[in-house]
């Protein structure tokens, strides 16, 4: 039997639903699989650590890790090698240990991508609105790539960082409630709305009825965004979709083999219900 040794290294993933995911995925296949939650905060480490911690699980032999907030940029400086996506994006949320070598992906994009495909089939794409430009935000702006987006972050360098990156498709906003109204979507895409962030990313009168919504926080599935959206008319994708077919992208990356997606979305429903 085929047997992997994986990692999530991330601040506040206790609640995470990726090792299960991953690992009633890995039996339906028939494979050893053992996923491990490397919290920073309970090993007592900074994010600028990072490197350390790459350092040694790639020494106790696991064959990838996924990563997440704070450290899919501070990670970039120890990777051998990025695949054309995560170099573009600057940020990397999957790592394969292969042949001596740490090697960076991004399966946040192509996991928004299918997300957005599926759960708001035939929503106008045109003119985006952005709130986040960190990992997640440039993974949601490089999948829509035919869209022109608008892009807000509290830190204006990184926002403008993004913009740069996106080039003519893309503009640093300025006002958001002037960005709304010509707008046909909002991402959100910071840590607003997690059980550790409550709260709103925006006050909830710029959630016009004609707009699409949708956040990338799935822990909780149905954030005070979400929740506030659906009530005031908007079309919402809740942050599951993106969670499930980001993991399907990054099993595949681990193992070689091809998860059953539309099993995983029922698993993951399951789990949420388990919850």
């Amino acid at each position: 039997m085929d047997s992997y040794l994986v990692g999530l290294i991330g601040t506040g993933i206790g609640p995470s639903l990726s090792p299960a995911l991953h690992e009633r995925e890995a039996d339906e296949l028939g494979l050893r699989y053992l996923y491990r939650r490397l919290d920073l905060d309970q090993l007592g480490l900074a994010p600028d650590r990072i490197g350390d911690l790459l350092a040694a699980t790639r020494l106790a032999g696991y064959d990838g890790l996924n990563i997440t907030h704070p450290c899919k940029k501070l990670v970039l400086a120890h990777l051998d090698e990025l695949d054309p996506t995560a170099a573009a994006l600057g940020a990397v949320n999957t790592v394969i240990f292969r042949d001596g070598n740490a090697i960076g992906h991004n399966t946040d994009t192509t996991g928004f991508a299918s997300a957005v495909r599926t759960g708001l089939p035939d929503a106008p794409l045109d003119r985006v609105v952005l709130i986040g430009a960190g990992g997640a935000g440039a993974a949601c702006a490089h999948a829509l790539d035919t869209a022109h987006l608008t892009v807000f972050d509290r830190d204006e360098e990184r926002a403008a960082a993004l913009v740069h990156r996106l080039g003519d498709r893309a503009a640093l906003g300025r006002s958001l409630a002037a960005a709304l109204a010509d707008a046909d979507g909002l991402v959100h895409a910071t840590p607003t709305g997690m059980d550790a962030h409550p709260g709103m990313p925006l006050p909830a009168d710029l959630l016009d009825p004609r707009l699409w919504v949708a956040d990338v926080v799935y822990r909780p599935l149905t954030t005070e965004l979400v929740e506030t959206a659906r009530a005031r008319g908007c079309r919402v994708l809740d942050g599951g979709r993106m969670a499930v077919y980001q993991a399907a992208d990054a099993f595949r990356l681990f193992t070689g083999r091809t998860p059953d997606e539309d099993r995983m979305l029922r698993c993951f429903d399951t789990l949420e219900v388990d919850q």
